[in-house]
Order: structure tokens, then sequence, then C-alpha cells
């Protein structure tokens, strides 16, 4: 069962549509796994986000399907085979995380860039 808000969502401005896509931790890191890969299958990108649950994981890619950031291509075989892939949109924001990503590491002092790992799919990116 899905989980319905109770109030409809209203954006003030677009910058809250864009936090509200990319405000969690997992969506800009499931989006930057893929363009990485270009397609991928469920077991593939769990692996590579190494820390999420299944959960958290189906819901994510539930959630990006809905908005049109990435695709699911499903096969007609036993055992199911799904792959994943981004689309044109989600291709878009590509410059937008790799943006975000060289701010943050401007931003971070020498002490800070050692608690925080190279980002090896957003050095893809580079």
């Amino acid at each position: 069962m899905k989980y319905e808000p109770k109030l409809e969502k209203t954006f003030m401005c677009p910058l809250e549509y864009g936090l509200d896509i990319f405000g969690g931790k997992w969506k800009s890191r499931i989006i930057c796994v893929l363009s990485a890969h270009s397609v991928m299958r469920y077991n593939e990108l769990r692996k590579e986000l190494a820390n999420i649950t299944d959960a958290v994981l189906a819901a994510m890619l539930k959630e990006l399907i809905a908005d049109e950031f990435i695709s699911r291509k499903q096969y007609n075989e036993i055992p199911p085979k799904v792959e994943y892939s981004l689309t044109k949109k989600g291709q878009s924001v590509l410059p937008i995380l790799q943006s975000i990503c060289l701010w943050s590491r401007q931003q971070t002092k020498d002490q800070l860039s050692k608690k925080l790992p190279p980002c090896k799919t957003c050095d893809q990116l580079l």
C-alpha cells in the first residue's frame, strides 16, 4: 500500500521543486550511479549503493520512475530481468549534480576532505 499524503504538495518557487526531487540522500546517488553505468539491474544498483535497504531502494526507484528521471525495462523471461537507465530528463540533471559535487569539494577544509571519500560516480562526470 502506497503512502498518500493528506495535503497536496505546493511549491512557492522552482527551487522548492528541485529540493523536493533531490533533497533526500538516495535519489541523487542513484542518478549518479546510473550515469556511470548507463544500464543496471536492481542487484547491481543495490551493491553499488552499499548501505541502502531494499525497501528504500524500491521506493526511490518508483519515485524516480514516476518523475520520469529513470526508465524501467522489464523482459518477459524467467527469472525476471529488469533494467534501469536514465531518461533524457535524468541526464539533464547531471550537470547540476556535478556542480553541487564541485562546490562541495571547494567548500571542504582539509579536515573535512579527509572525512569525505572521493565520489567515484561524480568523478566520472567531470
